[in-house]
């Protein structure tokens, strides 16, 4: 059997617009214009989310936004006529924890020069810069990421951050966790004397949402 996979897609929408997208669990953030999903209207920075089958629509000047699904299919579906569908990122979840899980999708920010001392999640997750610059140092290697790069955490392989100096950071994310982390963070210290010292980053929580376990 397989592993479940977390896919982050870059869509693209033109003026009016519309895609249909089968029952996943999902988040959508809209990076930049308008889309309607259900009675929903969101714009820059804000999210849906959910499991359900939904139909979206852009707004009179288009839209571009990042979509994170969680699903058992290897091959990606095609997208719709007229709308730009990239793959940005696709991840094997081989940490998924036991129990029941939840969904989320936050975002991380940082003030120039923030950093986030060696650490652990409770799942694994993609994230994606919005804004700003981070290093991620983890396994012996340290990787730089611009506005639009994605990148893959496991949960359990310690990653000691760095923003960048010069301006604030921000990363969104999708992680999938312990549903007993409802409303709670899934960081957790490497260092016992980090755990007290005072955070730079600083959260906000999108979705939090329980999900069936899903199948590999």
């Amino acid at each position: 059997m397989g592993y479940p996979i977390l896919r982050l897609w870059e869509d693209i929408l033109p003026a009016g617009a519309r895609v249909a997208l089968p029952p996943l669990p999902r988040m959508i953030f809209v990076v930049h214009g308008a889309l309607t999903i259900g009675d929903r209207s969101l714009s820059d920075g804000e999210t849906w989310h959910g499991e359900c089958a939904l139909e979206a629509r852009a707004g009179q000047s288009g839209v571009s936004t990042w979509r994170w699904e969680l699903t058992s299919e290897l091959k990606a579906p095609a997208a719709p006529p007229g709308v730009s569908s990239r793959e940005k990122l696709s991840a094997e979840l081989r940490t998924v924890p036991d129990g029941d899980l939840l969904l989320r999708g936050d975002s991380v920010a940082f003030p120039p020069g923030g950093c986030a001392y060696p650490h652990r999640h409770q799942g694994p997750g993609i994230r994606c810069l919005l804004e700003g610059g981070i290093r991620v140092d983890t396994h012996g290697a340290s990787t730089s990421y611009g506005p639009g790069a994605a990148w893959y955490e496991s949960g359990p392989d310690p990653v000691f951050a760095q923003a960048a100096a010069d301006r604030a950071s921000r990363f969104i994310r999708v992680m999938v966790l312990p549903r007993t982390l409802f409303g709670k963070s899934s960081i957790q210290y490497v260092n016992h004397e980090d755990e007290s010292k005072p955070r730079a980053q600083q959260y906000k929580i999108f979705a939090d949402f329980p999900i069936a376990r899903p199948i590999g």
